[in-house]
């Protein structure tokens, strides 16, 4: 275990590591307990027959359709953004990182009710997009929506410093050698920031996939697996949500999976 390895680090004891395991250890402790204690209730629940249901067929379809575009979009938009910040200075620029981090800030159904507030049926970007046939709310459109706000936060952030421990000597070598500043970005900055960027597409997407609260604000259907889950543990507690709470779980522990396979997971996590 992590905690072990940082005390013995060699092999040699780290008396002054002693308190700081100990704590830790409660914290750790805390952490596992409810997934044990959760993980103890599966023997009595039919998991195939749960996973089988119309409802949590339909609710792992619209997850595994809206996550990846939320985090399509994210990457798209937000790596660039990242590289801009990482790069250049310009008057308000920490107001733009303090916007970045504010859907991490405000709870997520807050962050929803302000997404309703913008394009909601009543406003007239959403009405607008209601007449063309193309309703931002009450759509997986909607989700995708909801999932972006809350989500993308994660790889601008990441991103940001992967680009900033890039040594700018090296773009300037290859602006030096005749490449063009896009050039330059796809063959060097992007490849050597490249890690970074990847925790923050997976981290994202993890983010996307667990989203509830804005997305029951903006998109209560279609629902995904988080809603989905809310509307049987309403109606049946919960040994009712334990298959779709398994089919998430496992999800996010592919996810782990991924980064640490890319050596990128911070080392609270990695070591």
């Amino acid at each position: 275990m992590s905690l072990a390895r940082g005390w013995l680090d060699g092999g040699r004891r780290r008396p002054e590591l002693v308190v700081p395991a100990l704590l830790g250890g409660v914290l750790l402790l805390y952490f596992l307990l409810p997934f044990v204690a959760f993980l103890g209730r599966v023997g009595s629940t039919p998991i195939v027959a749960g996973l089988s249901t119309p409802d949590a067929r339909q609710a792992i379809r619209h997850s595994l359709l809206t996550a990846p575009v939320s985090t399509a979009i994210a990457t798209v938009f937000g790596v660039p953004l990242a590289y801009v910040l990482a790069r250049q200075s310009f008057p308000g620029k920490r107001l733009v990182a303090a916007v970045i981090v504010l859907p991490l800030v405000v709870p997520p159904v807050v962050g929803g009710a302000m997404i309703l507030t913008a394009v909601g049926r009543f406003t007239p970007l959403g009405s607008a997009a209601a007449a063309a046939g193309i309703p931002l709310t009450g759509s997986l459109l909607g989700v995708v929506l909801a999932q972006t706000f809350v989500a993308a936060p994660f790889v601008v952030i990441t991103s940001r410093a992967g680009f900033g421990a890039v040594d700018e000597r090296l773009e300037q070598a290859s602006r030096s050698l005749g490449y063009g500043p896009l050039a330059t970005f796809w063959n060097v900055s992007l490849p050597l920031a490249r890690g970074s960027i990847v925790a923050g597409v997976v981290l994202t997407f993890a983010r996307a996939m667990g989203e509830f609260g804005a997305t029951m604000m903006v998109a209560y259907n279609p629902r995904t697996i988080p809603t989905q889950i809310w509307v049987a543990f309403i109606g049946g507690g919960i040994d009712a949500i334990l298959p779709l709470a398994l089919a998430l779980f496992g999800l996010t522990l592919l996810v782990v999976t991924t980064l640490q396979r890319l050596g990128r997971l911070p080392a609270v996590v990695e070591r």
